[in-house]
């Protein structure tokens, strides 16, 4: 069945008008007509079965013939900082990162970052990060768009996660502290007060040895992701898929 994001302002009643692109895929792609019936998400949870009414040249108006339950959401919400890092990698940490379901990513800019956008492009950077956003969470059948925010500078992400349950940072200079050991010991606290989960990850050439610091008096932990070093839009990736794996959803249902 073909599934389509909606804003909550197309609903009125039982009536939905979709518009935009999805109005050619629908009526010249699938070619689905007056009686077919189609899935309408809202992006933020809600998702319905909705019969086709009328298709014209700018809309489609579909009638809501039930809500479902998705369970395609994650029990915790991950929030990644990444900084920012050259050319297109932001577009596959966003890809990605969506699809292994995280809750909103933060384009950061530490010491380090190469990358300098004026208030023009970094709007479009933006404008195309969220759509690649969607794209992802249509194709992995979330309910859920995750929100890809303004960029913000190192010390302003680290004050947006003093209230987090855990916030981790990958650093190449960690030797001492893994991510398994802090993952395990977290799932092991039979009273979680909250699910929020940040990680930050550093862009190239990594985090300096004054932000890890930093990171530190702000309750953030510098962990190690193993021996190896990893580029940046992979450690982010990999970090995400650790949290997922040991703290959220990602391995599937337990069969004991």
């Amino acid at each position: 069945m073909a599934r389509f994001f909606i804003s909550d302002n197309s609903i009125n009643n039982n009536t939905v008008v979709v518009t935009g692109p999805d109005v050619k895929h629908i009526s010249r792609v699938l070619r689905l007509g007056p009686g077919e019936i189609i899935r309408l998400c809202t992006g933020n949870g809600r998702e319905f079965t909705a019969r086709i009414r009328e298709i014209t040249n700018k809309q489609v108006v579909c009638e809501i013939t039930g809500e479902m339950e998705i369970p395609t959401e994650a029990p915790i919400e991950v929030t990644l900082y990444q900084g920012l890092p050259k050319g297109d990698k932001m577009d596959l940490v966003i890809q990605k990162s969506t699809e292994l379901g995280v809750a909103r990513i933060v384009p950061v800019i530490c010491e380090r970052t190469v990358v300098k956008l004026d208030e023009k492009k970094a709007e479009t950077r933006l404008a195309r990060w969220q759509r690649i956003a969607e794209e992802a969470a249509k194709q992995s059948r979330r309910t859920i768009i995750p929100a890809v925010s303004r960029q913000v500078t190192f010390g302003a992400a680290l004050e947006e996660v003093s209230g987090a349950a855990l916030a981790v940072m990958p650093w190449e200079e960690e030797s001492a502290l893994g991510i398994k050991h802090v993952l395990t010991s977290y799932s092991r606290r039979k009273a979680w007060d909250k699910s929020d989960i940040a990680v930050f990850i550093g862009p190239e050439g990594g985090f300096s040895a004054e932000e890890a610091a930093l990171a530190r008096s702000k309750g953030v932990l510098p962990v190690s992701l193993g021996p190896r070093i990893m580029r940046t839009e992979t450690a982010g990736l990999a970090a995400v898929t650790m949290i997922m794996y040991e703290l959220g959803d990602l391995g599937g249902v337990s069969s004991g």
